[in-house]
C-alpha cells in the first residue's frame, strides 16, 4: 500500500502550521496561543477566537491537540492553509 504524496505533503504542511501556533512547543494550542496567532493574521475578536477554539477542541479540555487540529484542517483545507 503506497502513501499518497499529496496527502503526505498536506500533513507536513498542517504540522508546520500547528507548530507555528504552538508557541511553547507543548504539543497543544492554548486559547492564548490561538489568540496571538489569529490576531497577528488579522482582526479577530476575543469572542471569535473563543468560538474557534470551542469548535476545534472536540474533547473540550481547553486546548487544541494535533489530532483535533488535523481534523479541522482536513475539513477546512483552504482556511487552514491560509492560516499558515
Amino acid at each position: 500500500m503506497s502513501t499518497d504524496p499529496v496527502e503526505t505533503e498536506k500533513s507536513a504542511e498542517y504540522e508546520q502550521i500547528f507548530k507555528r501556533f504552538d508557541a511553547n512547543n507543548d504539543g497543544k494550542i492554548s486559547l492564548s496561543e490561538l489568540s496571538k496567532a489569529l490576531k497577528a493574521l488579522g482582526s479577530f475578536s476575543d469572542d471569535e477566537v473563543q468560538a474557534m477554539l470551542s469548535d476545534i477542541d472536540s474533547n473540550k479540555d481547553g486546548d487544541i491537540d494535533f489530532m483535533e487540529f488535523l481534523k479541522f484542517a482536513e475539513k477546512n483545507d483552504g482556511l487552514a492553509t491560509g492560516l499558515g
